[in-house]
């Protein structure tokens, strides 16, 4: 059997307020937002990935956001991960703690050689990055 599947394309969310979800992922995580600045969906870019086909995280505004509690909702997402440069790594750990966010420590339980940490978006959804190990 082929397998039709050659990557994952995007990862969309659900967010409740557009501006603290951009400041996470664009300012924080450094996402490339590729989309035209009139849509109100955001489309940003995490690498250009593979046949003109970018990895991306779309950000919805959750069309009930009023509603939308603010307590960590339950998650159905069980977490995304990205992977980033070994000497990015420490950076970004220090950029987010420095934004006052609960950084949490991680061994992935099958990559040998890396390093991992956890964050929590604005949403609550569980972010993972992912490096090499320095050598």
């Amino acid at each position: 059997m082929t397998r039709a599947v050659e990557g994952l394309a995007e990862i969309v969310l659900w967010v409740r307020d557009m501006d603290v979800a951009m400041h996470f992922y664009r300012d924080l995580l450094g996402l490339e937002v590729i989309s035209p600045p009139e849509l109100p969906i955001k489309f940003l870019k995490a690498s250009d990935g593979e046949l003109g086909v970018p990895d991306m995280i779309v950000l919805v505004v959750h069309p009930e956001s009023l509603a939308f509690p603010r307590a960590k909702a339950e998650r159905v997402l069980h977490h995304l991960a990205f992977r980033v440069a070994a000497t990015e790594y420490e950076e970004l750990r220090g950029r987010l703690e420095g934004d006052g966010l609960e950084i949490r420590s991680g061994v992935h339980p099958v990559l040998k050689g890396v390093r991992t940490f956890y964050v929590d978006d604005p949403e609550g959804n569980e972010v993972e990055v992912i490096a090499p190990a320095l050598a």
